[in-house]
């Protein structure tokens, strides 16, 4: 294949005229994809946004049987109905594939990749976009997690944390080395609450993310955690912010760790805050499953998992009374709105609320 038939991506450049193909159906559809990952890398996206796409798109060509420029919309008609009603997968995920396959349909129609020009040239017909607003799901509400996804209460909070030290205890009376681990995994669930992190955000945390906040030196030298892994947006880099510590114990917490537990690991001499028993680091699926295993001997609801800790900073931010921009620059959000969704706020918080502004009206009105 020679390359400089047109410009990069480019149907001309991926499949030259120049060339004769042995299977030229085949050899346009990997070099459509092979077009559209480089395009979408030349956007900076990740792979962990390239890959789903890309798996998105082949479903769709498995699920019809047909290649991109045999597409239409029925097709995408029937293979939703077969995900809903066949697979039952959430509409959230199919809401996740329509905007897949609908970028990929872009790529393929856009006049300055060529691709309708050369599959007219090639086979007679050309791709067309399959995803319209009338056979797509829409976007019409702002919270889409499942009803059974919210803030734990201060009370199930309490009892995480207590059940979570108790496994310490266990450990260290039956002399097993898994104390360590134990104790480790009880500090990161505190800290997670403690500055509402995310997972990857707790995961990722070295040593040095912790300083001292001149305006509370009651946090020591935990009073801000420099967090450098937050969400991305659009291809950007990670995003980073400072969370101030709000609860003095997380300083205690943090200290009794570094003092006690983290100089046992191997990996003690790295950066790491939560190095493993081989040198490495604690991973979010190990954060998940410990969780789900805590969650689990309390009884509580399958559908919790360690994000709902961030929904409950939040709301127990706000009921105790902070302001809301604040407890919006600790999270991350650029949008109030954002972490609105976030605060699952108590019934006491807003009957107090109602109280405040009753006997404010009944002071003007006497």
């Amino acid at each position: 294949m020679e390359a400089g038939d047109g410009p990069p991506f480019s149907a001309l450049s991926l499949v030259p005229v120049s060339v004769s193909q042995l299977h030229p159906q085949d050899a346009a559809w990997e070099a459509m994809l092979s077009g559209w990952a480089a395009q979408m890398r030349s956007r900076g996206l990740s792979p962990a946004t390239i890959e789903p796409r890309l798996g998105s798109v082949r479903r769709f060509m498995l699920f019809t049987g047909e290649y991109p420029w045999q597409w239409s919309s029925a097709d995408l008609d029937e293979w939703s109905t077969d995900l809903l009603q066949g697979r039952r997968v959430s509409k959230s995920t199919l809401r996740t594939y329509h905007g897949g396959l609908r970028l990929f349909c872009d790529y393929l129609v856009d006049p300055r990749y060529g691709w309708a020009e050369r599959c007219l040239d090639l086979f007679g017909t050309h791709p067309v976009q399959v995803c319209h607003e009338w056979n797509t799901l829409p976007h019409v509400i702002d919270q889409e997690a499942r009803p059974g996804v919210r803030p734990l209460t201060r009370d199930e909070i309490q009892a995480l944390f207590d059940h979570a030290d108790n496994q310490v205890e266990l450990a260290r009376r039956s002399g097993r080395k898994g104390w360590l681990a134990a104790w480790r995994a009880a500090t990161w669930l505190k800290i997670i609450y403690a500055f509402g992190l995310r997972r990857r955000e707790v995961a990722m945390l070295d040593i040095t993310d912790f300083c001292r906040n001149s305006e509370a030196s009651e946090f020591a030298e935990f009073g801000i955690c420099q967090v450098r892994y937050g969400k991305a947006m659009r291809g950007s880099p990670p995003r980073r912010r400072s969370v101030l510590a709000v609860w003095p114990w997380s300083s205690m917490v943090l200290a009794e760790y570094l003092e006690h537990v983290r100089p046992g690991y191997p990996g003690a001499d790295g950066p790491a805050l939560w190095p493993t028993e081989r040198g490495g680091r604690v991973s979010v699926d190990y954060l998940t499953r410990r969780f789900a295993t805590w969650r689990d001997d309390l009884g509580l609801s399958p559908e919790l998992h360690p994000h709902c800790l961030r929904h409950s900073y939040v709301t127990h931010l706000v009921e105790d009374g902070w302001d809301p921009f604040f407890v919006q620059q600790q999270v991350g959000h650029r949008w109030g709105s954002t972490t609105g969704l976030y605060t699952g706020v108590s019934g006491d918080f807003k009957n107090r609320t109602l109280r405040t502004a009753l006997d404010r009206l009944m002071g003007e009105n006497t």
